[in-house]
């Protein structure tokens, strides 16, 4: 792997930027390897790489539908946090972010990781109990998470006009989480593959997986593409919403459901605001990129949906409730908006498990799931390499369904 730096970058401006090495490679689809892994999303990425790095399992093929992070890596808010509340979720998720932190570093690629902290804006006397109790728990695992006064908050947010004595829901408190911050979603994606690829992981785009295989024993010993067959002895499945779409087709059930998530960019507009907002009672949350544009996201969609653009309803009330708080915004042009399709588990956590048929895994029902990218590809190399859980995710299996040991999160989402 060609490594990224400033005397790389000056050696090949002399040759007009001719000379660089492609990220990754463009290999044959061979006919079997140790490991598939199916998606080419954040997940499965970081899988295939920690199993190379961590492991030492290089004979790894990622299988991409369509193009290398052109999914659910590529849609969304790209916000990174550990404000959650249950004692399952909270060591995973400070994982995760600490695993950010470094990483621009270990794979050599610049994320544009940026700490920006996050600031939960409390309207209801129910939401800031809630609040007041997840900040206990944090302060066990040391995440940051702390209350601040109203006026605190409108000076740290300046163009928070709205929610006055007289509103509908007057603002009453805030709660900021100072490790929160943000990240290039497509240079996570681009990072990731180019440092696997570098250990020998091959990546194979436009490979859409039609089913999963198993032998005369009931085992899995591979994959159905539109390219061929491919033998692998172990299958990871990373798809996000079309994980029952996969282990359907071998007659695996799984208690998922997919539903739509949607945000929208406004046109780029000078430095508002340097943290990310998150407003829980009214359904909206945004931050302000780099370049200016404000990232804005809201509820889901209620109904069960594979689509992949925004629904206008579900527009129209984040909008509205942008506007509530947020008054002077209303001048703002939309530059484009998108959406994705999420599967979601009955209790709102992930599942990251062994499942009975031997030899498939499944990484899924990520809510998300961007912030737990390093940690979720972690947890599920090592899962997969060994066939045992570390003590992370070993609370995320499929089994706690089984035994009603459920992990009800309401710190999955920045908005219930």
């Amino acid at each position: 792997m060609q490594r990224y730096s400033f005397f790389s970058l000056a050696l090949n401006a002399l040759s007009g930027h001719r000379n660089w090495r492609c990220a990754w490679r463009s290999p044959q689809l061979q006919k079997r390897y140790d490991v598939v892994v199916v998606g080419a999303g954040g997940h499965g990425l970081a899988t295939a790489y920690y199993l190379a790095r961590r492991h030492g399992i290089t004979n790894v093929a990622v299988l991409e539908r369509g193009w290398l992070g052109g999914g659910n890596v590529g849609r969304n808010t790209v916000t990174v946090r550990s404000n959650y509340l249950r004692d399952e979720s909270l060591p995973f998720f400070t994982r995760s972010v600490k695993l950010f932190e470094g990483l621009t570093r270990e794979l050599n690629f610049n994320l544009m990781h940026s700490n920006r902290s996050m600031i939960d804006v409390v309207q209801t006397y129910g939401k800031l109990r809630d609040l007041q109790r997840r900040q206990l728990i944090m302060d066990l695992y040391d995440s940051s998470y702390e209350r601040i006064s109203v006026e605190e908050l409108r000076r740290r947010v300046p163009p928070l006009t709205g929610g006055g004595q007289g509103s509908r829901l007057p603002v009453l408190a805030a709660f900021a989480h100072r490790d929160a911050s943000v990240n290039r979603h497509d240079a996570v994606a681009w990072g990731y593959a180019r440092a696997a690829d570098s250990l020998g992981v091959e990546i194979h785009e436009n490979t859409k997986v039609t089913s999963i295989s198993r032998d005369s024993s009931g085992k899995i010993c591979g994959v159905e593409t539109t390219r061929g067959s491919v033998r692998a002895g172990k299958v990871a499945i990373a798809v996000s919403g079309h994980t029952t779409t996969l282990t359907e087709t071998v007659g695996l059930k799984l208690p998922l459901r997919t539903i739509n998530l949607s945000a929208f960019v406004s046109e780029p507009v000078k430095p508002l605001i340097d943290v990310v907002v998150n407003c829980p009672d009214v359904g909206v949350y945004f931050s302000q990129s780099d370049k200016g544009e404000l990232v804005i996201g809201g509820a889901t969609d209620l109904g069960q949906s594979f689509r992949r653009d925004i629904k206008q309803t579900v527009f129209e009330d984040t909008v509205c409730a942008l506007l509530e708080l947020f008054p002077s915004f209303r001048n703002l042009k939309l530059l484009r908006q998108w959406g994705g399709h999420v599967d979601i588990a009955h209790d709102g956590s992930p599942i990251i498990s062994k499942t009975e048929v031997p030899g498939l895994y499944v990484t899924a029902g990520w809510w998300g799931g961007y912030k737990a990218i390093p940690a979720g590809g972690e947890g599920f190399a090592h899962l997969v390499a060994n066939d045992e859980p570390t003590r992370l995710i070993a609370p995320f299996g499929i089994d706690r369904f089984r035994n009603l040991d459920f992990i009800f999160e309401s710190g999955t989402t920045t908005v219930r």
